[in-house]
């Protein structure tokens, strides 16, 4: 309990201290808050590192796809790869739920890194345009855009059916999909104490080609995760 204590009180204390020191950053290139996303993924990192025991493995660097546009698509059971994937990748571009553009200071962060918010389970003015928001970014900017097609962090076990809406970016955009595996619920849990010694696993997994039907994309996108998850846990 003292190294959950530990863990979470510097874990915490380290993201508001960026938060605050990086607010000049507002009013600058946008690219000096993306820096301060990469310094938190690094934090992220080496809180479980140190407080935690943890051993975190990035496998399949090999499959990272250079030098052309793609998205990725990732497992999601913490904050964990919400931060350090930033560190993996050329700054990400969120897709996430509106809610979090409404939490003080680092919802305005989001805001300025360029986030696309949607607001979950409904028809809105908003959704409408949200594919259309997500063709102009990548036709205009280096960053991959990110996406967790289980919608929302679950436990290490849980199977849900990934959201139909990954399989329409992947028709919209035309452009591979990076596949990602991260156990992060192992060691760092969306509910109940975290847990020590133990093995972190980001699977970089092989890229998915454009030019698959919807259906096909999304079923062999979640076999795919799906059935690293089971080998990691």
């Amino acid at each position: 309990m003292i190294r959950n204590f530990l863990f979470s009180s510097f874990f915490f204390l380290g993201i508001f201290f960026v938060s605050i020191i990086f607010i000049p950053a507002f009013f600058l290139p946008q690219k000096i808050v993306l820096f301060g996303g990469k310094i938190m993924g690094y934090w992220a990192s080496f809180c479980l590192r140190f407080f935690l025991s943890t051993k975190i493995i990035i496998k399949g660097k090999g499959n990272i796809i250079n030098n052309k546009k793609f998205f990725i698509a990732a497992s999601h059971q913490s904050m964990f790869e919400a931060f350090f994937l930033q560190t993996i990748f050329n700054s990400p571009v969120f897709i996430l739920k509106k809610e979090l553009l409404m939490i003080p200071i680092f919802g305005w962060y989001l805001k300025k890194v360029g986030s696309i918010s949607i607001k979950r389970n409904r028809v809105s003015k908003e959704n409408l345009g949200f594919f259309d928001d997500i063709l102009r970014l990548i036709n205009s900017s280096a960053r991959p855009l990110i996406i967790f097609p289980q919608g929302t962090r679950l436990l290490p076990e849980d199977r849900v059916p990934f959201k139909r809406g990954v399989s329409k970016i992947y028709e919209k955009l035309k452009i591979p999909c990076q596949p990602i595996a991260i156990n992060s619920g192992c060691t760092w849990p969306k509910n109940g104490p975290k847990k020590i010694n133990k093995i972190l696993t980001i699977s970089i997994l092989k890229p998915i080609e454009p030019g698959q039907n919807k259906a096909l994309f999304l079923k062999n996108l979640q076999d795919i995760i799906y059935s690293e998850l089971d080998i990691l846990n």
